[in-house]
């Protein structure tokens, strides 16, 4: 795996869409790091970003991405901005991408790093992600970067019917990633997409 580029790995992990591919090579991983952590940007593992958090491996994220089926004119949810790496990928994929941030530190850096890479389409919100950002529903698509047994309530809510939701679940460091989607206002088990580990999901309808 030494020498690989991103995009190769998130390949041999069975990701097949050629615009993540694509957006994995364009994406400075390094720019939504800190320095600390900056020169392991090429290594897909996840690495530190403050306040208790990581950033999620590139092969992960883009997995993830990837059974969300984005079209291109979707509005994204993500909960769990992190360093505001995935929220760029997710901003060269979608039309509109929310992203909601538990940890003002880190909803400001991502604020920053996003503006300074031009992702226009993106709107940082410091908030409770468990509670969804409902003044900007309906979704077409959620992304939970965080680990709670069930799916909030409030995310349901705000998925547009049809609309796919990829979520960990688990109490945080041993989960399964989920795919659902909503039919006849319920959210359906579509698939299990792997085993990871993520941080808790924090605020009301997480850990508190």
């Amino acid at each position: 795996m030494c020498g690989e580029s991103l995009d190769t790995r998130a390949r041999s992990a069975g990701v097949h869409d050629p615009r993540i591919l694509a957006a994995l090579n364009i994406v400075p991983r390094s720019a939504f790091l800190p320095a600390t952590a900056a020169a392991a940007s090429e290594k897909d593992e996840a690495l530190p970003i403050g306040c208790c958090e990581t950033t999620s491996q590139p092969s992960l994220c883009a997995r993830m991405i990837e059974a969300l089926e984005l079209a291109g004119t979707d509005t994204v949810l993500e909960i769990g901005t992190g360093a505001g790496y995935q929220t760029a990928l997710l901003s060269r994929l979608a039309n509109t991408v929310v992203t909601v941030e538990y940890w003002p530190e880190l909803a400001e850096t991502a604020r920053r790093s996003l503006a300074a890479h031009g992702a226009d389409n993106v709107t940082v919100l410091c908030a409770d992600g468990g509670a969804g950002a409902p003044e900007h529903a309906p979704f077409d698509a959620i992304l939970v970067s965080a680990a709670f047994p069930t799916v909030p309530a409030p995310l349901t809510e705000q998925l547009r019917e049809g609309g796919r939701l990829v979520q960990p679940l688990g109490p945080g460091g041993a989960e399964e990633v989920t795919l659902f989607q909503r039919r006849a206002g319920r959210l359906v088990r579509h698939s299990n997409l792997m085993r990871a580990r993520f941080v808790r999901l924090h605020g009301a309808h997480g850990y508190g």
